[in-house]
């Protein structure tokens, strides 16, 4: 189920944005089949497997990449798949003999995907980081947060878009290749994704309508009208009636008279405006603002938690999250028509032994058992 049936996807397990992106993949209908390590690297952070929701809805085997036999099972892999996607630094691969040119050879169709921070290119490529490094040099990080300092925001800018990206351009060259019978290798940057996401805004700076001090601009929390504010029972609320009508409309909601403002957009008023609009709230709960504003077009949300999320009336009508093996969880995304994905499946532990069954399908069954007798016989070694 799901519009991407049909197409196989080959993942070298690694963490953040690859499986961003192949859960996406997967998401939609895509069979991807992930590929661990033996022994999977420890990132410190201890859970249950059915809490890592970016192994979702696929299957997954355990292979030892430095065993020839081992390697040789992922290329036969390659030449039936669509797309390869793997997260590691620039060479490895190549170092494993799985690199772009040896998994071309073997499939001249093959889209091989690369996630990195600072792409396969450039001064930095080498280099390690994390979400925060790779959106700082794009600027992106420097528009965040207060006007003090700026604040990391979740991962969400960086590494997850950076997913997203990495799956529309494995899609793309899988789209391509079908007209041209050719594969090529998509060199997704996170660092590249950050940029692109803030192109609305370089084009602001350049048309001097976009202040490079944080907190003077209407989207980054400057203007009292495109903020949130506390409540009476501490909770926290979001306003952004960005249009004159709809602020007309919150004025009025709130009681406000508008000759006790400044003008809407007077940004020498923002300061003032916004400590009246922050007496206002403190003066009812959560609540009973959402009983006030919610559903109008004065452009209001509450601010919810994650375990608030799901229990939303919006988010349940949408079914915008499911449950499965008792954990809530996103839907899938977008939503299709006709073809719908089908519900996720719980993450599943990579197989070490008895491959044959995770991967029929994939090969002829004579291929596999032979190579995965020669599997076997790498790992008693």
């Amino acid at each position: 189920m799901g519009p991407l049936a049909g197409i196989k996807v080959v993942e070298l397990a690694g963490i953040g944005p690859g499986p961003m992106a192949a859960t996406l993949l997967a998401d939609l209908g895509a069979e991807v089949l992930r590929i661990d390590r033996i022994e999977p690297v420890d990132l410190g952070v201890k859970k249950p497997l059915r809490y890592n929701l970016l192994a979702r809805n696929r299957k997954a085997i355990a292979l030892d990449l430095k065993d020839p036999a081992s390697v040789e099972l992922v290329l036969k892999l390659v030449e039936g798949a669509d797309a390869l996607l793997e997260g590691f630094r620039p060479g490895v691969t190549e170092r494993l003999g799985l690199g772009p040119d040896t998994c071309l050879a073997r499939n001249p169709k093959l889209v091989y995907g690369r996630i990195t921070g600072w792409g396969q290119t450039g001064p930095l490529a080498p280099a390690a980081g994390h979400d925060i490094n790779y959106i700082s040099l794009t600027g992106a990080l420097h528009a965040i947060g207060g006007k003090e300092h700026p604040s990391a925001p979740l991962a969400l800018l960086g590494d997850m878009s950076g997913g997203v990206y990495m799956a529309l351009g494995i899609l793309a060259a899988i789209i391509e290749a079908r007209h041209s019978d050719q594969g090529q290798v998509v060199d997704a940057a996170i660092s590249d994704s950050t940029a692109h996401m803030a192109t609305a805004f370089y084009g602001l700076v350049q048309s001097g309508q976009w202040h490079l001090e944080r907190g003077r601009n209407v989207l980054d929390g400057g203007a009292h009208y495109y903020n949130c504010y506390q409540c009476a029972d501490n909770r926290w609320i979001s306003v952004g009636p960005i249009e004159a009508r709809f602020y007309a409309q919150l004025l009025d909601k709130l009681d406000i008279n508008p000759a006790s403002l400044g003008a809407q957009n007077d940004t020498t008023s923002w300061d003032a405006s916004r400590e009246v609009f922050a007496g206002v709230f403190r003066r009812r709960t959560c609540d009973e603002w959402c009983a006030l504003l919610e559903g109008t077009d004065v452009c209001f949300a509450p601010v919810l938690t994650f375990a608030e999320a799901p229990q939303h009336p919006h988010m349940k009508a949408r079914g915008a999250f499911v449950e499965v093996d008792g954990v809530v969880q996103p839907a899938p995304a977008p939503r299709f028509s006709r073809t719908p994905p089908a519900q996720p499946t719980a993450p599943q532990a990579p197989v070490t032994d008895n491959l044959d069954g995770v991967l029929a399908g994939w090969l002829p069954a004579d291929a596999l058992a032979a190579l995965v007798a020669l599997v076997a016989q790498g790992e008693n070694r």
